[in-house]
């Protein structure tokens, strides 16, 4: 397993659409491990594969950081299938690291997805967990944060980055 490169908002990677996982094969399996690896060593709770410059329809969340094994979700080719509600919560991502800002999501998601053995499936969510399926899968689709922030708020976070790029503390990867 290896800790892999979590590209920062300004690389042309994060706005592309993923492609579809078509064979399970041992890459992807080491993928989601190296994912997984990832995302605890960032102390996030989910990550895109896009995310890490692999442009893979696969995304890992645990809401546990590792705590509850049998809970951590593993999921191919999510897309969202029913959407209900919304709220506006704080909300950060590993591709924007130290930043958080209010952002609008669904109070309540259903995805349809694959298992890392082929079987396609349904989970639904809520609170937390929706923010969750909604953030990994706006990443797979190409989307960021700041697509679901106000025009102020999110006028007003980009400028948060600029300023740590000004004083070299944000270097976008490519």
């Amino acid at each position: 397993m290896a800790i892999l490169k979590i590209l920062k908002y300004g690389d042309p990677r994060l706005q592309q659409p993923a492609e579809p996982v078509t064979e399970i094969t041992d890459e992807i399996h080491r993928i989601v491990q190296d994912m997984l690896e990832t995302m605890y060593y960032a102390n996030g709770i989910g990550l895109a594969a896009n995310q890490v410059g692999i442009l893979k329809r696969i995304c890992v969340i645990d809401l546990h950081h590792g705590q509850k094994p049998d809970e951590v979700l593993v999921i191919l080719n999510p897309t969202v299938i029913e959407e209900e509600g919304e709220v506006r919560e704080e909300e950060g991502c590993l591709s924007f690291p130290g930043l958080y800002a209010p952002v609008y999501r669904p109070r309540r998601v259903r995805l349809r997805g694959q298992t890392l053995t082929g079987e396609w499936r349904e989970w639904e969510g809520e609170g937390l967990l929706a923010r969750a399926f909604s953030h990994e899968t706006d990443h797979l689709n190409g989307k960021l944060i700041i697509d679901r922030m106000s025009p102020f708020t999110r006028a007003s976070f980009l400028r948060r980055v600029a300023k740590r790029q000004r004083h070299g503390e944000w270097e976008a990867s490519s």
